[in-house]
């Protein structure tokens, strides 16, 4: 197999599963006792919080541990709609389902949601987040990076918008946490989600940055774990983990953007010259480096994919993987549905090599020549 599907998943570190092991065999102690077996545990989780602050750039008190971004951007949503009891959300058209999801649900529950669109490269302007704003704005939601496409958006100048309104900012950062920097000062948000599978922790961990004096109702409700943010025994191993991977990204990220983009451009530069008229599918340089959509013109991207077993990519997100229908990512970029029909999401790793780009390239190649033969 040739996996070329990272944003979908990644494979979990050595260096990540070796942090975790201990806490699943012999520390195996509750956090919240107060014997060497517990305090151990609850160091150890203190110590995680501390890498994932680390690579964010806050303070760890700002960190809850969830079990996903999916979870972390409910929380959010759901804790920011309930504190207010009425109001309006902002988010984008874009955006993953784990934030559009919970719109709807609000939107159910009488909230206001106004959904921006974006420009054909898949990003967000600004100007229309300000015009969007109404008294009423509780919350704005716009992701740091997309799934599909990978484009960025600028959420610097958004939070500063935001920050000038006095409404609170969210931003799914689930793809680009372990790629691009990512410091909560800078992009100025109050709110910000992390998915451990997303940069080689295992899936089912994940955190959430609250800034501050955010008004925040959680979304479980028990004990007192996380400051009481979020009740629930604590995933010892898992939150290890986390915090494993977050020293990794640290210790990675002066190297790695370079490592992927040339990876990513190597695979594009090779399927350009194989393929007329391939059509890259979001922004050519505000994106993710590791992340190539392309649309393979004539073919349908499921065909393709067929016909290459040996090799893990995505048609659009993972999340609408196996069904030949077009993206909305790529529809709410206006992407027509013959262009969109031929899209594959090809997003390599720190563990791809050049010996795999060219491979797949290769094979890919061969395939579009039987299908444009037949």
């Amino acid at each position: 197999m040739i996996y070329l599907d990272y944003n979908a998943t990644t494979p979990v570190a050595p260096e990540v599963f070796r942090a975790l092991r201990p806490y699943l065999e012999a520390e195996f102690g509750n956090p919240s006792c107060d014997y060497p077996l517990g305090l151990e545990s609850r160091d150890a989780v203190r110590r995680a919080r501390e890498e994932v602050a680390a690579l964010l750039g806050c303070a760890a008190e700002a960190i809850v541990f969830t079990s996903g971004a999916t979870e972390a951007n409910n929380t959010v949503f759901k804790g920011v709609a309930t504190h207010h009891g009425r109001g309006r959300i902002i988010t984008v058209a874009t955006e993953h389902p784990a934030v559009l999801a919970p719109c709807r649900y609000l939107q159910s529950q009488g909230f206001q949601v106004t959904i921006l669109p974006v420009d054909g490269a898949g990003r967000l302007d600004p100007e229309a987040v300000r015009r969007a704003l109404t008294p009423d704005t509780i919350l704005i939601s716009v992701m740091h990076a997309n799934n599909e496409t990978g484009a960025l958006q600028p959420l610097r100048e958004i939070g500063a918008l935001a920050r000038k309104a006095g409404v609170a900012f969210h931003t799914d950062a689930a793809q680009s946490v372990g790629k691009v920097p990512v410091h909560v000062d800078e992009l100025q948000v109050d709110f910000l989600t992390v998915a451990g599978h997303k940069f080689y922790a295992p899936k089912g961990v994940g955190a959430l940055y609250v800034r501050p004096g955010s008004n925040l109702v959680p979304l479980l409700h028990g004990a007192s774990q996380e400051g009481g943010r979020r009740a629930g025994t604590e995933n010892v191993p898992y939150m290890v983990a986390l915090g494993a991977a977050c020293r990794l990204a640290r210790e990675r990220l002066p190297n790695v953007a370079p490592h992927l983009q040339g990876l990513r451009d190597r695979l594009h530069d090779l399927l350009r010259a194989g393929v007329p008229g391939l059509i890259l599918n979001g922004p050519k340089a505000e994106r993710l480096p590791n992340t190539l959509n392309v649309s393979f013109p004539g073919l349908a991207g499921c065909d393709l994919m067929a016909g290459v077993p040996e090799l893990a990519a995505s048609l659009g997100s993972a999340c609408h993987a196996g069904r030949e229908a077009v993206s909305p990512v790529l529809a709410a970029m206006g992407v027509p549905a013959a262009v969109a029909r031929g899209a594959v999401r090809f997003s390599v790793g720190f563990p791809t090599t050049l010996n795999e780009v060219d491979a797949a390239a290769a094979r890919l190649l061969e395939c579009v020549g039987a299908l444009t033969r037949h």
